[in-house]
């Protein structure tokens, strides 16, 4: 089988058992334990496997051609995680990923109608789907974990409150939110620094939800929001923020969005970067997930960014990585999604449910092992935008506490 020379270098701990479609065993690894058992119920994936598995191994997962006969899906991809962080490779791998490297400028190409169908491709599904696994306040990106005791609202909730510390808020300013999703981040800075907040966003459900829940929060007078591309935006703004959006605006078109970014922001302004980032240099958008979940989309490096940044005249003021905070996030996720599969299954179907819990699990994997973290960036137009020590992002932290302590006690005295 031409699938064993691949699996015999990726398998470098524990123990993959591998019933083929002829019904035979096949069986890798120097451990006993973990031990996980996968069936293939399609010939062509003895090979195809081979020669494509980062396409391939998804496709067949939610096709029901490969089946997980011993664990679960995420013990599957765990163990072929850990062999990759051990040094496994595949020489076809490589040449593939080269390949992909060559065209990610045409994958990755971005005009406005195109950035609106890939948005509509995957934040234009019901929003019943996205109630099954987020949070309250439908945070869809990397939570900040304070400590192991925190559970997904807690750690949804510090990430809020961790931005508005980076942002320096003052009662009046007029902020812009790129990419602002369900409006959780805009009503939140709202509601908390007493600032007027414009989101902007290309999914029509995402706004629909939006303009709701601020309805419901009697906050549509302070927050606005608007279906229109970065691009499009006019204005100056005290404040930016763009939270799990940059993602999507593909390597051609970065030098447009940090112009946007300067043009947008104020002499004295501050704006707060928060995207997805890979700590292993520049590569390809992983191929399933680019047809199956983020078509355009692309997770860049740090010596990617920065050169835009540079080229259009901002400064970098603050640089923080996560690291693992997206791992746990998706963790949450994936167990709460699994939770409700069946509710899953009633608005889609099986093939999708697979697709959503494939998705979920090897996004786990990637932040565990492959080097995908999440970068936070604070830029300004102004070195003396902001202090000259990290000290006052505790300080406004502690002051938020503070006043979400006091809404409780009123709470509770009401």
């Amino acid at each position: 089988m031409l699938l064993a020379r691949l699996l015999h270098r990726l398998v470098r701990l524990g123990r993959l058992a591998v019933i083929d479609s002829h019904g035979r065993r096949h069986e890798f690894g120097p451990d006993p334990e973990p031990s996980v058992t996968i069936r293939l119920h399609d010939p062509s994936l003895h090979w195809r496997l081979f020669f494509r598995p980062e396409l391939c191994t998804g496709e067949a997962y939610m096709q029901g051609t490969l089946t997980v006969e011993e664990g679960t899906l995420y013990d599957f991809l765990d163990l072929i995680g850990r062999g990759m962080n051990a040094g496994g490779s595949n020489t076809i791998g490589r040449w593939m990923a080269t390949c992909d490297r060559l065209f990610r400028r045409l994958q990755q190409f971005n005009p406005a109608p195109r950035s609106r169908r890939n948005v509509a491709h995957h934040y234009d599904l019901s929003s019943r789907l996205y109630d099954l696994f987020l949070d309250s306040d439908r945070q869809y990106s990397c939570a900040y974990f304070g400590g192991s005791d925190d559970d997904l609202e807690i750690a949804q909730a510090r990430k809020k409150q961790h931005i508005a510390a980076k942002l320096l808020l003052r009662p009046g300013m007029r902020v812009l939110d790129i990419g602002s999703g369900w409006d959780g981040m805009a009503m939140y800075l709202a509601d908390k620094a007493d600032v007027q907040v414009t989101g902007i966003t290309l999914s029509e459900e995402q706004l629909r939800g939006a303009n709701e829940r601020a309805a419901d929060r009697n906050l549509d007078g302070r927050v606005a929001f608007h279906l229109r591309d970065y691009r499009q935006q006019t204005g100056v703004f005290d404040r930016i923020v763009s939270v799990g959006m940059f993602e999507h605006v593909g390597i051609g078109h970065f030098d447009a969005y940090f112009a946007t970014l300067r043009d947008r922001l104020a002499e004295d302004g501050v704006a707060l970067l928060h995207t997805i980032g890979r700590s292993d240099g520049p590569g390809a958008t992983n191929p399933w997930i680019r047809k199956y979940i983020f078509p355009g989309g692309y997770i860049p490096a740090l010596s990617e960014i920065l050169p835009a940044i540079e080229r259009n005249g901002l400064c970098v003021t603050d640089v923080e990585v996560l690291r693992l905070h997206y791992a746990e996030t998706l963790r949450h996720w994936r167990q709460r999604f699994l939770s409700r599969r069946d509710e899953a299954r009633a608005l889609y179907d099986d093939r999708f449910c697979r697709m959503w819990e494939f998705y979920l699990a090897g996004s786990e994997i990637s932040f565990r092992y492959m080097g995908c973290v999440v970068f936070q960036m604070q830029l300004a137009r102004r070195q003396d935008a902001v202090p000259p020590t990290r000290s006052y992002i505790e300080e406004a932290e502690r002051a938020l506490d503070a006043g979400q302590d006091r809404e409780r006690d009123t709470d509770r005295a009401a």
